[in-house]
């Protein structure tokens, strides 16, 4: 499972009001990174693809690919403002390492 908090369901959501077609929702993948965990990706879709899986976080239509579900799972999606910008925060319990080991740690 995948979940937003609310301040990141109020982004997306406020990203899919500012487009003039029809979204179905917020669709998340992931790959096996190095030491700082998987690389992310995400963006708004307009219909589903065969296979996706589906959730809802606050009001919002999340679509994980399977084969992305091993390394997404448990990881919740917020949206925070600070001094290094603005953006979307992956919070995932299963990435050990938040990078910079300087070795062979992979």
């Amino acid at each position: 499972m995948i979940e937003l908090t609310e301040t990141a369901a109020a982004a997306v959501q406020s990203a899919i009001a500012a487009i003039p077609k029809q979204i179905a929702g917020l669709r998340v993948a992931a790959e096996p990174g190095g030491c700082s965990g998987p690389l992310y990706e995400m963006g708004l879709v307009e219909a589903v693809k065969t296979g996706d899986l589906s959730y809802e976080s606050h009001g919002v239509k999340i679509f994980v690919e399977p084969a992305s579900l091993v390394l997404i799972t448990g990881t919740t999606i917020d949206y925070v403002t600070g001094p290094s910008g603005t953006g979307f925060k992956f919070n995932n319990p299963a990435t050990k390492s938040k990078g910079g080991c300087g070795g062979s740690c992979c």
